[in-house]
């Protein structure tokens, strides 16, 4: 990344700004590793521990709790993460994020009971919620150059998908593999080394901690006596009223893309023509390579907005650059494909990863920027996690319900069409709402310097 920032005309990284972008890529790779786990682990989980038969309400049900409660838990105490984030600074709240969420999920590997598994998700996903809100602000703040900015917060985002490329290797290895390792609880199950994996961001932490600087805007506003105390209240003032609602509503709408949608793909899969004469371990591990196409359509989503964010100016429209093919991608995926054999549905997972995550990226370059430096946690955490983790993630209790009512010969079927309902009406409701969006700081700054370079030449 440092190369790659500074061969487009930004001065190079100093040492301590690309280990910041590390631990920060660190972060931003392993809040989608633990994201991400749930959706690949949640049958065997039930099937194993709570002894459900996949298919009926009441194992629908049990998925739409654990995608839904955890989800809400971390919304919720995120909003308090962000406000302890502008209280006390970006990088105390960043690392014990990341070192709650790794020592959640690592306890969750030994659970024996459902309640228990979901207790351990809840305080991992409160830890996922509050590292993105803080290492946003941690990293926007240490950049001053607009375009720098954009393109830092763009690339080290574009770290989201190697978690999700992570996740699915290691599942992967562990159904593979895993009656290698050494037995937790007596047994060899998949679903408990991946849980167990999710400790490995907290070793690199706790070397580099005492390296790591805090954020230069915020030390310098708070020793200034410039830091007002962050109020809620603040974000539904004007001119900061229209931003705060239309962000929520936004933010949710994308989030419904994820939980509503592409979350239950390893449980799409399994139902597809290609795979009726296969065993049980032969389904998982395609599930595994599944996954790991999606993951790849991740991948590029994220650099390619990466690219773009430099590039187009306008937030809206480098918004509906995003949004316009995935109206078209989502149903292709879910209402067609799921029915078209294996070869079609890789092709519209793969697009379909790749259009989330760009809209995805999109909200940790705006966010930053919409609100000023004592509310910019605050702010953030309110719009990501109000709007994405509780009101967003309620699509996965829509889209586990609908599954009992779609039309479909089978499970699969139904849940696939139910998937494509919900994320058609986020995707609507999406591209109405841009065309209100007021455009951020970043882009009006970006604007100004084009402007001025213009007349220079």
């Amino acid at each position: 990344m440092p190369s790659t920032i500074r061969s487009i005309g930004y001065p190079r990284l100093t040492p301590i700004q690309a280990l910041v972008c590390a631990v920060a890529g660190l972060g931003f790779a392993f809040d989608l590793y633990e994201s991400l786990m749930m959706a690949l682990i949640v049958s065997p989980v039930l099937t194993t521990v709570g002894h459900l038969t996949p298919g009926t309400p009441t194992f629908n049900r049990w998925v739409g709790l654990f995608f839904f409660v955890p989800a809400v838990c971390g919304g919720l105490l995120g909003l308090v993460g962000g406000n302890l984030a502008d209280r006390f600074g970006r990088r105390r709240i960043l690392v014990w994020s990341i070192l709650l969420y790794a020592c959640a999920t690592c306890a969750a590997a030994f659970a024996t009971s459902l309640p228990a598994l979901l207790a351990l998700r809840c305080a991992t996903m409160i830890g996922v919620c509050v590292e993105a809100v803080a290492a946003i602000a941690w990293l926007s703040e240490l950049f001053p150059i607009p375009r720098q900015r954009e393109a830092v917060l763009g690339y080290t985002q574009a770290c989201y998908a190697l978690g999700g490329l992570a996740v699915s290797g290691a599942y992967f290895l562990a159904v593979t593999y895993g009656d290698r390792l050494p037995a937790i609880l007596g047994a060899h199950e998949a679903w408990r080394y991946t849980l167990l994996s999710g400790l490995i961001p907290a070793i690199p932490l706790i070397v580099v901690r005492p390296f790591l600087p805090e954020s230069p805007e915020w030390r310098e506003a708070k020793t200034k006596g410039k830091l007002k105390r962050p109020a809620l209240a603040a974000l539904f003032r004007p001119p900061l009223t229209r931003t705060t609602l239309l962000a929520t509503l936004m933010m949710a709408c994308v989030l419904a893309l994820q939980y509503g949608a592409l979350q239950h793909t390893p449980r799409i899969v399994p139902g597809l023509a290609a795979f009726h004469d296969w065993r049980p371990r032969q389904i998982q591990q395609a599930v595994s390579v599944v996954y790991l196409v999606q993951e790849l359509g991740s991948v590029t989503g994220r650099i390619v907005f990466a690219v773009l964010v430099t590039h187009i100016v306008g937030r809206q429209r480098l918004l509906r650059t995003f949004i316009a093919p995935a109206l078209v991608i989502f149903p292709v995926l879910y209402y067609f494909s799921a029915a078209s054999g294996l070869a079609v549905f890789l092709g519209a997972i793969f697009c379909a990863q790749a259009l989330f995550n760009g809209l995805h990226s999109f909200w940790g370059n705006y966010l930053p920027r919409a609100y000023p430096t004592y509310l910019r946690g605050t702010g953030e955490s309110f719009a990501m996690n109000i709007g994405g983790r509780v009101v967003g993630v309620t699509s996965a209790l829509l889209t586990t319900e609908l599954a009992n009512v779609a039309p479909g010969a089978g499970a699969s079927a139904r849940l696939a069409y139910a998937a494509g309902t919900t994320a058609v009406i986020a995707l609507s409701i999406l591209a109405v709402a841009s065309y209100w969006l007021p455009e951020s700081e970043s882009a009006s700054t970006a604007r100004v310097d084009e402007l001025q370079s213009m007349s220079v030449a």
